[in-house]
């Protein structure tokens, strides 16, 4: 599970992105300050930060410059400053993305997402369910010692779900992770590539089965 930093001194966003990003099988790291945020980097491998911008004892400028010394992850700022100084400042000290409160939930999903591709460090890991390993790298599925490719929406749907074991998710919420959000087609087309997987891994189902989940969408259970 990836670790996200979060550092925000108001509790009630902490608490609004913390459930966001958990809900999307992050692990949270929080922090109420700068200074308590580089202790926590000290002691857990997160993979971004989420830095807001006016705190005590730091603010979140200069935090940005010494996580940017010391490691290599993005940064994304968050701020109810929304001048094009403040801005500036923020990409000067060496943000890679910079969010205006109020802010839209799903907009910093996508953001944290985008930057995950972008630094490579999105979805690195191999998943092992049973004797099926996804392999991420290469785009292939390994299983029972042979080897298949799949198509690239039905593996991108498979690893998706299988990176967040027995969590529902709306056709339309896998509309936006596997196809985008510039998707203009019909959510349906989510029901076919399911029925395709369970075709295909039909042979696997003591390992995982993707199921239904009426009136809402699918999730996909791992039989241990």
């Amino acid at each position: 599970m990836q670790s996200v930093l979060v550092t925000d001194d108001d509790q009630h966003v902490r608490y609004l992105v913390k459930e966001l990003l958990m809900r999307e099988g992050f692990k949270v790291i929080e922090a109420s300050n700068g200074e308590e945020a580089l202790e926590l980097l000290q002691q857990h491998a997160c993979v971004i930060a989420v830095v807001d911008i006016m705190m005590p004892y730091m603010d979140g400028y200069t935090l940005t410059e010494e996580i940017r010394r010391i490691y290599d992850i993005p940064i994304v700022l968050l701020t109810a400053k929304s001048q094009i100084e403040d801005k500036e400042k923020g990409y000067s000290s060496g943000t890679d993305d910079y969010l205006v409160k109020p802010f839209e939930p799903k907009e910093l999903l996508f953001r944290v997402n985008a930057l995950l591709r972008r630094y490579g460090k999105a979805g690195e890991s191999n998943i092992k369910i049973g004797s099926i390993l996804i392999n991420k790298k290469s785009y292939e599925i390994d299983w029972n010692g042979k080897t298949f490719i799949l198509p690239l929406k039905e593996f991108e749907l498979l690893y998706y779900l299988a990176s967040r074991p027995n969590q529902v998710f709306s056709r339309g919420q896998l509309i936006e992770q596997v196809w985008g959000m510039d998707y203009v087609g019909d959510e349906r087309t989510v029901d076919v590539h399911i029925k395709r997987l369970r075709e295909r891994f039909s042979k696997a189902f003591d390992d995982f089965s993707i199921k239904t989940i009426r009136g809402i969408g699918y999730s996909l259970e791992v039989h241990k």
